[in-house]
């Protein structure tokens, strides 16, 4: 085949490295498709489209002993509906899983934005203010602005001085 990688190349084009994509190996995640008559391993497509679904899968914060113990589990089949079953399920608990992540993150994203408005308002103060007179600070309370939870958690902070 005249399309097969060297670890080089394939680490190239995954962005890995070949330490990396020997672990893979070692994991049963990957494996060359054949070896050189030097003894080099040489990869096809297939591990191209492996290392990037780990890849995926990383990104979703599996580690490399959860996705092992899953393609053990799926390669573990009977037959082919089977796997795609047990991939099917695998895939929509992950997705459950992504959702609440996102809805985690864009709360926080929520009170990073509204702390941000908050502290606009902060910008307006001289340069000589000292810290105590932020909590409760006069211009927040003449328009009925009370502290974020990000703001107001470090603005009863007292300092060494």
């Amino acid at each position: 085949m005249d399309n097969l990688m060297r670890i080089g190349e394939l680490a190239e084009r995954t962005g890995k490295t070949a330490r990396a994509l020997h672990f893979y190996e070692e994991l049963g995640l990957v494996v060359p498709f054949e070896r050189s008559p030097g003894g080099f391993r040489k990869y096809d497509e297939m591990a191209l489209l492996r290392v990037q679904w780990i890849d995926r899968l990383q990104q979703l914060d599996f580690s490399l002993a959860q996705i092992r113990d899953f393609f053990e589990e799926f390669r573990a089949q009977q037959t082919g509906p089977m796997a795609m079953e047990h991939l099917r399920e695998f895939y929509a608990a992950k997705v459950v899983e992504t959702r609440e992540t996102i809805t985690r993150l864009q709360a926080l994203e929520n009170e990073l934005t509204e702390s941000l408005s908050y502290l606009d308002i902060c910008a307006n103060c001289d340069h000589g203010t000292p810290r105590s007179a932020c909590n409760p600070c006069a211009q927040h309370t003449k328009i009925g602005m009370d502290a974020p939870t990000m703001v107001a958690a470090l603005s009863n902070i007292h300092s060494a001085e």
